[in-house]
């Protein structure tokens, strides 16, 4: 049976995380990290396109590589699509350049991939992109017409849990029911039913506080803070991602740091990470609602599923509502190479973007 070779690349903001896998295992892992000094002098996304790229083909050559199947990556801040692996193409590339939804790594993805499998006559793929929305009608209203809410969301991990939870029960994925919550830095829980995210929150504005975010916000104070002069729309903007959660509460954003903290007697720290857990667990509920209660199982993914203290305090919450599930760390590239092997293998077709 054919071996496919399969170059994984995933742009972050400070480091390139890259990958040669063999049908789904991984052969050669490495995350390339750029410097300060590097990204100061470009501080653009789209300006940090040609110094990525070399410090990508560097890596290659170092490698010894001279053939791959295909190249793919984790898809950006793109219009909306549904769920799937795409083929990249001149609109997906346009729409990236745009930065149609928000500048990001991300976008910079499917550029490398398309440049790379030129380079090296391969095909170019990206896997469930930020912007997959499958959502129904009734998720998309937000109690304004002026705001429509949207469907951004940790997809590619929250589809992979799934599938893996499919997998683990003997289920076919497109004929069964999940609400899988991925906690990472931001933290989104969604509903997903036959192969399908029907709703979510937006991890950069709603749901639970995660360790950078401040999830969703009592409104009429917010907008308090917002017209009280101390802030700049920027600071803003860092005040509910970047300086939010863990961090505004703690000083920190290490589940690690924290769990440290507890075991050394810090109140202050137990109670503000048991409400991350109950915010989560909350989510979790509300989210179950929209499949009728009718659920296989509640999946919890992401880095912060390595923290026992953190899932038995969630479980407790919800293990009521349906069997509980943990696949801790957040396996991203491995989803990637699985997301291309599908198509290479003609188990799926690429959709066209």
């Amino acid at each position: 049976m054919e071996t496919f070779k399969i170059l994984v690349v995933n742009p972050g903001s400070t480091s390139t995380k890259i990958a040669l896998f063999f049908d789904e295992q991984p052969q050669i892992t490495e995350t390339l990290k750029h410097s300060t000094e590097e990204l100061k002098n470009h501080e653009r996304i789209w300006e940090q396109f040609d110094f990525r790229y070399k410090t990508i083909l560097d890596w290659i050559r170092k490698n010894q590589l001279n053939h791959f199947d295909a190249v793919v990556t984790l898809g950006g801040l793109f219009r909306a699509v549904e769920g799937g692996t795409y083929e990249v193409n001149e609109k997906m590339l346009k729409d990236a350049k745009a930065n149609l939804q928000g500048e990001h790594a991300s976008n910079l993805g499917c550029a490398l991939a398309h440049k790379l499998a030129e380079e090296f006559q391969a095909k170019a793929f990206v896997v469930d992109p930020v912007s997959v929305d499958e959502f129904e009608s009734l998720a998309r209203y937000s109690g304004h017409p002026k705001i429509e809410r949207r469907s951004l969301s940790h997809a590619l991990s929250l589809h992979e849990a799934a599938r893996n939870a499919a997998d683990k029960l003997s289920l076919d994925y497109y004929n069964s029911s999940f609400v899988v919550a991925h906690m990472g830095g931001g933290i989104s829980v969604a509903p997903i039913k036959n192969g399908n995210i029907i709703d979510v929150n937006d991890a950069s504005s709603d749901g639970p506080f995660s360790p950078e975010r401040t999830g969703g916000l009592p409104l009429q104070p917010f907008i308090t803070i917002a017209f009280s002069g101390e802030y700049t729309e920027q600071q803003l903007r860092k005040f509910v991602m970047g300086n939010g959660g863990l961090v505004a509460y703690l000083g920190t954003n290490s589940a690690e740091e924290v769990e440290n903290k507890i075991r050394n007697g810090d109140n202050k720290a137990l109670e503000v990470f048991q409400a991350m857990a109950y915010q989560i667990a909350k989510e979790i509920g509300a989210m179950s609602t929209v499949l009728y209660g009718k659920i296989d199982a509640i999946v919890l993914t992401g880095g912060l599923a390595k923290s026992e203290m953190l899932t038995g305090w969630i479980k407790e919450r919800i293990n009521f509502i349906a069997p509980v599930l943990i696949f801790p760390g957040d396996d991203e590239m491995k989803a990637l190479a699985k997301g291309a092997l599908r198509v290479l293998k003609k188990i799926e077709k690429a959709k066209i973007y």
